[in-house]
């Protein structure tokens, strides 16, 4: 299977930047999410990773093969790829099996359609048509259909977008089961930040049209490059802060401590997650605040609380004996990131 490696892209639509410089960099038969909000550009770099679209300038490169670069252009339909939309977008005049070996012509394609019809878990629907199936089943046809001449890449455009939320879980974890599977190079283009987590090797965070940070989901999460990727990616309590030269910063609820050394002196914010705040437990004790709200999810409660001006999110696991108006005591349990 294919890496893919992406440099400087730049593309714009009507004089307005869609793509700006942009790097990826995408190993050997991983999963990729690229996270971003609509409009960040995340469809657009997809479709020029497929060849349906041709940027201004830069760099695409799957394994050793330039598919696109100064003088250069492969057609989508010699890079090795294979393209999930948001809907499956079936054929509907044809059956199941047919549906998934289209792009085989005919090449020994029995044994291949029924293989990977039970790779998505979907054995014995070769005779189906597309409109006896659930929308999570015509999902699973569609990545057997992309995965059916064995592609070098698999991209996926948000493909469980429209799915219910129950459904969306199963649905996912068997699509990408498959892919892996198969050691095809996958990425998923999604807004959603637990879906992207949950499923991906590494994640690019798309903001303003580039790619802010690519790191494995923790180190996205737990150590963001940026206030605005810390922000995007998940919960945030903010604690302005000035550095103190060492791993602490001074805040109105005391001397915290922090990842990395704080420049003496630099005005900024400390950013903590909901999680990295408990009312039970040890660990120094951040501040007496009072409960403003209680919201329960039934796998962890998020509680809202005051401390003077400094408003706090206090995520904990199961359910909690506290109501609106209680008064709590706040426990830090892992260093804040500091951004200056």
């Amino acid at each position: 299977m294919s890496s893919i490696e992406i440099t400087g892209l730049t593309m714009r639509f009507a004089q307005t930047p869609v793509l700006k410089d942009l790097d990826l960099q995408v190993r050997t038969s991983t999963v990729t999410a690229i996270l971003g909000s609509s409009g960040s550009g995340k469809s657009t770099l997809l479709r020029c990773l497929a060849g349906l679209l041709r940027p201004e300038q830069g760099v695409i490169q799957i394994g050793s093969t330039v598919v696109f670069g100064k003088g250069i252009w492969v057609p989508p339909e010699r890079r090795g790829i294979g393209l999930v939309p948001q809907e499956g977008s079936l054929f509907p005049h044809l059956s199941v099996g047919d549906n998934v070996g289209y792009g085989l012509r005919g090449r020994n394609s029995g044994g291949r359609i029924a293989h990977l019809l039970d790779l998505v878990g979907l054995p014995g629907t070769s005779a189906m048509r597309p409109h006896e199936l659930s929308g999570g089943m015509q999902q699973r046809v569609a990545v057997a259909r992309a995965l059916a001449p064995s592609p070098h890449v698999v991209l996926l455009d948000e493909p469980f977008s429209a799915l219910d939320a129950a459904l969306r879980d199963d649905v996912r974890q068997d699509v990408f089961a498959a892919i892996r599977a198969t050691g095809a190079t996958a990425i998923l283009v999604t807004h959603d930040q637990e879906e992207a987590f949950a499923v991906a090797d590494q994640v690019a965070v798309m903001m303003d049209n580039t790619i802010a940070q690519q790191a494995p989901p923790a180190e996205v999460y737990l150590t963001p490059v940026s206030l605005d990727v810390a922000r995007f990616v998940g919960d945030t309590v903010l604690v302005p802060a000035h550095g103190t030269g060492a791993c602490r910063a001074k805040t109105a609820l005391g001397e915290l401590p922090a990842q990395d050394p704080t420049s003496s002196g630099a005005s900024g914010v400390l950013v903590f997650r909901p999680e990295d705040l408990q009312i039970t437990g040890d660990g120094p004790v951040l501040a007496h605040a009072a409960v403003s709200s209680v919201s329960y999810h039934g796998h962890d409660t998020l509680l809202a609380a005051r401390a003077g001006e400094q408003e706090l999110l206090i995520r904990v696991l199961g359910r909690q004996a506290v109501a609106a108006g209680d008064d709590v005591t706040v426990r830090v349990t892992r260093p804040g990131v500091f951004f200056g």
